[in-house]
């Protein structure tokens, strides 16, 4: 896939959680609704990686 692709169905599915659940929400509920929504979709998802900085 496409990153741009894969850019447009994340965006899409943040606004779509944000339009639901409304804003004041922790950022741990928004990440867990998009984890949950992208894998009911299909897509492997990792969070919270570390992720070396150079």
């Amino acid at each position: 896939m496409h990153i741009n692709e894969l850019t447009a169905i994340v965006v899409d599915l943040c606004i779509k959680i944000h339009s639901r659940i409304g804003p004041g929400c922790f950022e741990k509920v928004y990440e867990e609704i998009l984890y949950y929504e992208l894998t009911k979709l299909g897509y492997k998802v990792e969070r919270q990686l570390l992720l070396p900085i150079e």
